[in-house]
């Protein structure tokens, strides 16, 4: 498998849901201006989207949108825990989340980066993300994950909202529940050993 990825961007949550499944793949770097990986590949040959993640199956399929990738990669591990049986009251509420997270967090950030915003537009941008984000610090208030004690995938494109709040808002998180929730997350290997590759991959070559 290739996961096509950009440091900073939401292809971070399947990275990480393919550290915690324990499956091989290879990580391709997209510059997303160029449209281009780092392999020279143009990158709107991998998605006509042109926008990151990809995921690029053992048998050439290329699959896309951050909330069902995950889903796909933690049904291969289903002993993981990554996201519950298909069927089940416990799928249906990771998909509630993996929705949530897409829709109100993820792409609630949008109107922040456009230059054609005015300050009000992004001041009132910035109250509705706090708003929406209270409701997920309110989710975890009395456990460590979103959905108990188990890590899902819906808590790693969680984690992407959260540092994308670091990176646009403040650097201090909207509540004391949310930083440590972000913490916990943050401290698991798979997180850490994704964060160090991505980092490693957006050094300049010497």
């Amino acid at each position: 498998m290739k996961l096509y990825f950009a440091p900073g961007a939401c292809s971070i949550s399947p990275h990480i849901a393919l550290r915690e499944a324990e499956l091989p793949f290879e990580l391709v770097r997209v510059d997303l201006r160029a449209k281009r990986t780092t392999t020279g590949e143009d990158f709107w040959t991998v998605n006509p989207k042109g926008y990151v993640p990809a995921l690029k199956l053992d048998d050439g399929q290329i699959l896309t949108e951050a909330s069902v990738v995950v889903q796909w990669i933690g049904d291969q591990k289903p002993e993981t825990g990554l996201i519950p049986p298909a069927g089940t009251m416990e799928r249906y509420r990771v998909q509630e989340w993996l929705a949530f997270i897409a829709t109100e967090l993820h792409k609630g950030f949008a109107p922040l980066y456009s230059a054609l915003g005015s300050p009000e537009a992004k001041a009132a941008t910035r109250e509705k993300l706090a708003s929406r984000f209270s409701f997920l610090s309110k989710a975890v208030e009395d456990r460590p994950f979103l959905m108990g004690n188990t890590f899902t995938v819906a808590d790693g494109y969680a984690f992407y909202t959260l540092r994308s709040w670091q990176r646009s808002v403040k650097p201090e998180l909207p509540s004391a529940t949310l930083a440590a929730y972000f913490d916990r997350i943050a401290a698991r290997p798979a997180v850490r050993a994704a964060l160090e590759a991505e980092a490693a991959a957006a050094r300049p070559e010497r």
